[in-house]
């Protein structure tokens, strides 16, 4: 059955502003059964002035145990839980970070049990499956989630799913749609990966190609929407565009060359590097470049019955076009 009564967590992040404006531009009202209530919740207060018509806003954390209330109040059948910390901020730290992404999805999930929600939609990520040499050359959804300890991210990206699963065996009366997401490209998108092409010469490691996957910040919203109105049935899905890009082949859209380190080499210098404090980023980051997972997107087009308008490569084409036009370095 189609979604009526929604609520979104993390609704004013990156992608809960795509899909609140995309239900928003749906022409939904807060009155039904001549609409579809949804209702839009943040850690952080939405400011009058970026308010949407038809969209109701609480503030509200996804820690909060009230959440449980607001779901009972609005008679809310489907959550779309996209509330967790990609890009930590300053000042973060591995508690907090756990606290949203983990101890958020509990939260959530124990109130969408208690209050007979019928369908749960996560945002997770490739990262949950992990950046390990022995992933194979294409990751479908059947391989097993190893996250990465050493990565805050993909480790809880990792640990939600166990939870996911687990609630999938127990409750299965709750409907789940969890979508397993690649890189995100956008016309706005800045991140880790993003300043990995903003490089005057892109790093590349000896012996591995390091594809890469992505997947349009649209393409995204539409699957959200796919799964909101039923069109394709619940189950984990890998969310990504057709085909994937090496960093050789990235550098060369760019018209870089890419900087090639033997693997030995650069791990020894990201180690110096942080015990210094002149780098972030320590030795880890030499698996986070190489073994990164190459998402298949197959049971999503086959199964789901959702097809990516853009591939991998237009994708970022599109990217790249974006950046330029607004001036920015790439």
């Amino acid at each position: 059955m189609r979604a009526q009564r929604i609520l979104i967590t993390g609704a004013d992040g990156f992608l809960g502003r795509g899909l609140v404006a995309a239900l928003a531009r749906r022409g939904l009202s807060n009155n039904p059964p001549h609409g579809d209530t949804v209702v839009a919740t943040d850690v952080r207060a939405v400011e009058p002035a970026r308010r949407l018509a038809g969209i109701t806003y609480r503030q509200l954390d996804v820690r909060d145990q009230g959440l449980g209330a607001v779901l009972a109040e609005h008679r809310i059948d489907t959550v779309v839980h996209l509330a967790s910390i990609v890009t930590p901020g300053k000042g973060s730290t591995r508690e907090l970070e756990y606290s949203v992404d983990v101890g958020g999805t509990r939260n959530v999930l124990t109130a969408c049990l208690a209050h007979g929600v019928r369908h749960l939609i996560v945002s997770s990520s490739g990262a949950a499956y992990g950046y390990h040499a022995d992933n194979p050359a294409w990751i479908t959804e059947d391989h097993p989630l190893r996250g990465h300890e050493a990565f805050a991210y993909a480790h809880h990206k990792r640990l939600v799913e166990d939870m996911l699963a687990e609630a999938r065996r127990h409750h299965p009366a709750l409907a789940q749609t969890v979508l397993r997401i690649g890189t995100i490209l956008g016309e706005r998108v800045d991140n880790q990966i993003t300043a990995l092409f903003e490089k005057p010469r892109p790093i590349a490691i000896a012996g591995s190609d390091s594809p890469f996957v992505f997947i349009w910040d649209e393409d995204v919203v539409g699957a959200l929407l796919h799964a909101l109105d039923c069109e394709g049935p619940p189950g984990c899905y890998n969310l990504a565009g057709d085909g994937a890009l090496t960093i050789h082949d990235i550098a060369a859209r760019l018209g870089k060359r890419p900087r090639v380190f033997p693997a030995g080499l650069l791990r020894a210098a990201l180690a110096v590097g942080r015990a210094l404090g002149v780098s972030r980023y320590g030795p880890e980051q030499i698996d986070f470049l190489r073994y990164r997972p190459v998402l298949l997107n197959t049971a999503l087009k086959e199964r789901f019955g959702y097809a990516p308008k853009k591939t991998s490569a237009e994708a970022f084409d599109a990217f790249v076009a974006a950046r330029r036009a607004q001036g920015r370095p790439l």
